[in-house]
């Protein structure tokens, strides 16, 4: 999978944060983050025939975002998601995912969020906008953020790292995704959750 082109002001989730009310702050300094693929968690959950949730997630993700810490403001980011990683823990089902009746993975490789704004609710809490494009189609979506943590890490790389956790619900038919909707065997709405790290440029390489 490619890394995700430049970020205009992509998610891009991601993603995503800028998780405080916005400061002036003279020479200020934005960094780039990039997110941790080994500590990044997004799980989805949709209604099987009213029955109960099946929950799954993808396992192939990229992103990185830019932020200024003395501002507080997510100037630019993007996530991507190879569409064909979904993964479900039943084989036939996450064949028929990455089928033309959901996520078409031949044709549409990538899911990508790209942010477009942020608006702080909170001392560590905002909301992300940004646009998701799947299957072709883009729409806004709002993410509720929360900003963990942001220190040094304890072990292994050692580097200066943002903890972050976001949630939000969408509907799949508005990127034209209406497989089982009529009769109602899979859900429309979809709950998402997303838990990573991110890790500062440190500009070496």
């Amino acid at each position: 999978m490619k890394q995700p082109e430049s970020f205009f002001l992509t998610p891009a989730f991601v993603t995503c944060i800028a998780l405080t009310p916005v400061a002036t702050v003279a020479n200020a300094e934005p960094a780039t983050f990039e997110v941790d693929d080994e500590h990044f968690s997004m799980v989805f959950e949709i209604m099987h025939i009213g029955y109960a949730p099946v929950m799954g997630m993808f396992r192939k993700v990229e992103g990185e975002f830019v932020y200024d810490e003395d501002t507080q403001e997510l100037i630019s980011g993007k996530l991507a998601f190879e569409s064909k990683s979904v993964f479900t823990n039943h084989e036939k089902r996450d064949d028929h995912l990455t089928g033309k009746d959901f996520l078409n993975s031949d044709k549409f490789p990538d899911i990508t969020f790209t942010v477009t704004s942020f608006e702080p609710t909170g001392e560590s809490t905002g909301v992300v906008t940004g646009d998701l494009n799947m299957l072709g189609k883009t729409q806004p979506v709002d993410l509720d953020v929360t900003l963990n943590k942001a220190a040094e890490y304890p072990i292994g790389h050692e580097e200066y790292t943002l903890g972050i956790s976001a949630e939000t619900t969408l509907k799949r038919s508005d990127w034209g995704m209406t497989y089982g909707l009529d009769p109602a065997l899979v859900g429309d709405e979809v709950n998402l959750r997303f838990g990573f790290e991110a890790n500062k440029d440190s500009g070496w390489f």
